[in-house]
């Protein structure tokens, strides 16, 4: 007997024999996500994406989903408190230890149940129920004791690479409850090539000590900790495998916590966590929302909450996806074009000239010490031992570059000769083991003393920063003085004698018993650069033969591992702009040697050094209040901005970021040099149109983001800084812009704070001809701005220049005054620059 196909399809199924799909999928031409139906649920058999013609898929696929439950609300140790759990340093001491008040409250926070994600009851299934619910959807449905989920998955239409996911959960029962993000799949260690929640940590490794791995980002933590959105610098935590996939899981705009959602700062609210890791420990980029024990966490019988996500698949490495977060999800590009300048880069520079030849505004002091007249300002912020009396001068490089600029005598005659004799006095020349180095960053004037920041330690990049850079900037200005020549030389000798046979150099040693001191982290910052100083000033090639010594052993132990150490000893050294100052360092060592390997350490470095700069949340112009003051959100937007300090324990964390964006000209530098567009968009978004929080009456800024208009506070010599940063800036964008016609020589970083570097030591060439660099505001007015100018006066003929930059993403119309010539209408095109001549009257 014989029946047909269709009959036979009918008859099963009229009698309940219809089969159940096998599988389910989502698939297009560029990913491939296929479930198969198994006894334990629906599991995921493949995740494969296209990458250069060929399928390529990651080894462990899962799709085990992962529900946290708690009948009551977990300890989240906001009261500083002692974690339960203590961790020890390599070296056996437990962290971060008593002295470190400031890092106390973080700590114990970042060590509470929910942090290191062992609270609550951890529910794993693989869902029971799968609809096809479209070509490129569907739908997956599990019931549990304690609630209901269900999971909608779309590939994006716009974005191929991306799936985009809802999770909802209704409760059954009251309490706490969190989803986690379903595992897509799991990478093995040994396909592993990077990791990073950025903001946090990057690394090619797994690092078994946690306080290495937690604090500091030296190697990947091995716990499935939750880091907090606070110091995620771009939202995506991303794993990078061996045939050159990066899995990345991306919330949804908007998900994650507003800083001033409103009228006041909500900095702290924790709506998100972000990992490396599943809760079962397994390397996988993993999103849990709510956060077990927050607000929205607690839930109702019967009440729900959903979230949106999407897992993106990218055919590349870390920085491509983060660049397809930075830019396609969260609309980096949008959120520059919003900004727009109330006062000029150029008019605070000159409104801060005024600033700082003012001792009262300033807080300048002179003080005597060993029968000289030093200066400085007063540091009003945390010093161990000072009573009110700590003093410090910052950026010499800014300090001689305006003084030259400008030729005011009360630069030339009242601050630098007091505050070259602080850099004298500061060092150290008797006859000993620290013979060279400096015997603190602060001067206390009551106990007239020199200090560390904290402790009695000295480091070797102290010396670095203020030995070698400071008096190099100086004898850039002044290369017959050689007194400061011979300084110099004491200082280059004792790093020379303080580098180790590998390259290296000590954190720091013990001031009184001469001991190494910090064992359990190494000096992965640009301590060499004194070595660079020391060979362009003294013109010895043993000094540059160590600054390659100490560059290589950093490419090594720092560039390729992801790890890298801080120069805040308040902060116990957690990473921070020093990254930036690494790839400019390592930039002005390929200057000198042309060796492609340090040209290529720079772009690394500055590749990582973007995860110091938010892109988050997105800017728009929503109405908020501040301090009574009407704005709009893109005027005190994060995105943009860099830390001083992320991770865990950073003061990002508290304060937000900070203005001093010290890396922007390095990053119009790199977009020179790479044409990769973030580069140049981070340094325009950190620099232009934060206004809100610049203080109306000195044109100095705020330090940090929290702080808003309050101006420099118990920092001002902050404004050194700021002056040296915009200059720096300004300068770079014009070689950039003019294709090399306007440049001008570079000199040193400036210590501590990040990369840019000294101007106005030496002429530079405008359109061919040789200028110097003029600081005049009598000049030029301009009446837009948006507009900045660079004055330089011409060597050999009587004109002066005058470099017009538009920093604004739109076209700029403008009037330009100048003595002695009539007004004149001009535009310029967005990120636009011109040259005009004036005759020198």
């Amino acid at each position: 007997m014989k029946y047909s196909l269709s009959l036979l399809l009918t008859v099963w199924s009229l009698s309940g024999f219809a089969q159940k799909p096998k599988t389910v999928s989502l698939t297009n031409d560029r990913i491939q996500l296929v479930w198969e139906s198994t006894a334990s649920g629906w599991r995921l058999q493949k995740v494969a994406a296209q990458k250069s013609k060929q399928w390529q898929t990651l080894a462990k696929p899962s799709g085990e989903n992962t529900l946290l439950y708690a009948a009551e609300k977990p300890s989240d140790n906001a009261s500083g408190r002692p974690s339960e759990t203590t961790f020890k340093t390599i070296t056996g001491e437990v962290f971060p230890g008593k002295e470190y008040h400031y890092q106390q409250v973080q700590w114990a926070e970042c060590t509470s149940p929910v942090a290191l994600n062992t609270a609550g009851q951890a529910l794993h299934f693989f869902p029971k129920e799968a609809r096809q619910t479209g070509k490129n959807s569907l739908t997956f449905r599990q019931e549990t004791d304690a609630a209901t989920v269900q999971t909608d998955w779309t590939i994006d239409p716009k974005f191929p690479q991306d799936v985009v996911v809802k999770q909802t959960l209704t409760a059954k029962k009251g309490g706490y409850f969190s989803l986690a993000s379903p595992t897509l799949a799991e990478i093995p260690e040994q396909n592993l090539t990077w990791a990073t929640v950025p903001g946090y940590f990057q690394g090619n490794k797994l690092q078994p000590n946690f306080v290495l791995a937690y604090a500091y980002g030296h190697g990947i933590p091995t716990l499935p900790v939750l880091y907090r959105e606070r110091c995620a610098s771009t939202l995506s935590p991303m794993i990078s495998t061996q045939n050159g996939l990066t899995l990345s899981v991306v919330p949804e705009p908007g998900l994650a916590r507003d800083p001033w959602a409103a009228d006041k700062i909500t900095q702290l609210d924790w709506n998100i966590g972000l990992s490396h890791m599943n809760r079962k420990a397994q390397l996988s980029p993993t999103l849990y929302f709510p956060v077990l024990g927050e607000p929205k966490s607690a839930l109702k019988p019967g009440e729900t909450v959903s979230y949106t996500f999407r897992y993106s698949l990218t055919d590349g490495d870390w920085f491509k996806a983060l660049n397809h977060t930075v830019y396609d999800i969260y609309q980096f590009k949008e959120t520059l074009a919003l900004r727009k300048s109330k006062q000029s880069l150029t008019d605070r520079i000159q409104k801060m000239h005024h600033y700082l030849t003012d001792p009262k505004t300033s807080l300048w002091n002179v003080e005597e010490f060993e029968d000289k007249k030093i200066g400085a300002q007063s540091y009003l912020g945390g010093v161990v031992g000072s009573n009110k009396d700590a003093m410090k001068n910052s950026d010499y490089g800014a300090m001689w570059m305006l003084a030259t600029a400008t030729g005011d005598s009360l630069l030339t005659q009242n601050v630098l000769p007091y505050a070259e004799n602080f850099k004298l006095v500061q060092q150290e020349t008797a006859n000993n083991f620290f013979k060279g180095a400096v015997e603190g960053q602060y001067y206390l004037a009551k106990s007239k003393k020199f200090v560390e920041e904290w402790g009695a330690v000295v480091e070797p990049i102290a010396l670095t920063y203020y030995t070698m850079l400071d008096i190099g900037n100086m004898l850039l200005f002044e290369p017959n003085d050689q007194e400061l020549k011979e300084r110099l030389r004491l200082g280059a000798e004792r790093l020379l004698t303080w580098q180790k046979p590998d390259g290296s150099w000590a954190v720091a040693y013990d001031k009184q018993t001469e001991q190494e001191v910090f064992k359990d982290i190494q000096d992965v910052r640009p301590t060499f650069y004194g070595m660079i100083v020391a060979n362009r000033i003294l013109k010895d090639p043993k000094y540059l033969a160590a600054a390659r010594k100490g560059a290589d052993w950093l490419i090594k132990n720092a560039v390729e591992t992801g790890s890298f150490l801080g120069v805040c000893g308040d902060a116990r050294y957690a990473p921070d702009f020093a990254t930036g100052q690494s790839a400019q360092a390592f930039l002005d060592l390929y200057d000198l040697t042309k060796d492609e390997r340090y040209k290529q350490a720079a772009i690394t470095c500055a590749k990582i050094y973007t995860t110091s700069i938010y892109t988050h949340p997105i800017a728009s112009h929503q109405p908020k209040t501040v301090n009574g003051t009407p704005r709009e959100d893109w005027e005190i937007s994060q995105s943009g901005l860099s830390f001083e300090h992320g991770g865990i324990f950073g003061s990002a964390g508290r304060h937000g970021p900070i203005q001093l964006c010290s890396h922007a000209g390095l990053f119009i530098r790199m977009y020179g040099l790479t044409k990769e567009p973030i580069f140049a968009d981070m340094a325009r978004a950190g620099a232009i149109g934060r206004d809100a929080f610049v203080d109306a009456k000195t044109s100095v800024a705020s330090y940090y983001w929290n702080a808003m208009n309050r101006g420099a506070g118990p920092y001002p010599h902050h404004a050194w800084w700021q002056i040296g940063w915009l200059t720096d800036y300004l300068l770079a964008e014009a070689e950039l812009r003019s294709k090399g016609n306007v440049t001008f020589p570079r000199g040193f970083v400036t210590p501590k704070v990040g990369p840019h570097q000294t101007y106005g030591f030496a002429a530079g060439t405008v359109n061919g001809e040789k200028a110097t660099l003029l600081i005049d505001e009598n000049r030029v007015k301009i009446d837009n701005p948006s507009i900045d100018y660079i004055l330089a006066k011409a060597e050999k003929q009587d004109k002066i220049f005058v470099i017009l930059l538009n920093n604004s993403a739109q076209a700029s119309d403008f009037q330009l005054t100048a003595s002695g010539q009539p007004a004149s209408r001009k535009q310029l095109p967005p990120f636009g620059l011109e040259v005009i001549t004036l005759e020198n009257k």
